[in-house]
């Protein structure tokens, strides 16, 4: 049987490939929640202390499968409807997933693959691909945190520019734009994005999951409430043994060892 979603450890990181290069990776119900599961089941597994996202063939993700939704046995709204709570699940397990979560963009990366790459934690993007939000331009709007993660990374003006104008962004001007973590030579995004989960890694992990649920938390949070998660996830890391090893490290003059 064909399985529209692939994953392939590389170590201790997963790789996590969406498998429909004939539709450039576009999602269907059936694709999207086996990405879902697997999301959830990484987040668990403590063999696995990263994820790289990524697309079979010459593109990272088109979206939402236009087609499967015109084939819909009910409304198109329906359809979405349906496809966007499983999709909305997967938006929220990598965002809350404790651990470092890249998008290798090895191609388009469009509708929902652009709402998608977003919320992942960095993106490394190869230089002949582009990035595109692409709902505007079907007569659509923007799902999947795009319109909660977008103004946050460039601002809101520059947000309703790509909102309303949809332009294709090339890799140069994602990176610009602070769309994109860093960008490499075509072929290349996988290894890097690899090679950055392992770097992440290496540090402490207990300090990346607390600055992770902290920086995503303080969307939200009054400086009050933020402050005082501050002050609990510092204790947490204090008496984690990342922390312990950190602090004597600091206090004996050595490089840390975290395990």
């Amino acid at each position: 049987m064909h399985k529209k979603v692939l994953v392939e450890r590389r170590g201790n990181v997963s790789v996590v490939s969406l498998n429909r290069p004939k539709a450039y990776n576009a999602f269907d119900v059936e694709a999207i929640r086996s990405l879902k599961d697997i999301l959830v089941d990484l987040s668990l597994d403590r063999s696995a202390s990263g994820v790289v996202l990524t697309g079979k063939g010459s593109a990272f993700c088109a979206g939402g499968d236009l087609k499967w939704v015109a084939s819909y046995k009910e409304e198109y709204g329906d359809a979405f409807y349906e496809l966007a709570a499983i999709y909305h699940q997967a938006i929220l397990e990598i965002r809350r997933m404790p651990k470092p979560v890249v998008a290798a963009i090895n191609g388009l990366a469009a509708g929902g693959g652009f709402s998608m790459a977003l919320a992942c934690d960095f993106r490394i993007m190869e230089s002949s691909a582009v990035l595109k939000q692409a709902y505007t331009s079907n007569g659509l709007s923007i799902d999947g945190g795009g319109t909660f993660m977008l103004p946050r990374i460039v601002g809101v003006s520059k947000a309703m520019e790509i909102a309303v104008f949809d332009p294709t962004i090339p890799a140069d001007k994602a990176l610009e734009w602070g769309l994109v973590t860093e960008v490499v030579e075509d072929g290349q995004s996988l290894d890097a994005a690899i090679e950055l989960v392992r770097q992440i890694t290496s540090g402490a992990l207990y300090s990346f999951s607390a600055s992770k649920t902290l920086i995503n938390d303080s969307l939200n949070n009054s400086l009050e409430v933020q402050l005082e998660q501050e002050r609990r996830w510092l204790a947490r890391c204090a008496d984690h043994p990342n922390g312990r090893e950190g602090i004597s490290a600091f206090v004996e003059k050595r490089k840390p060892e975290f395990a």
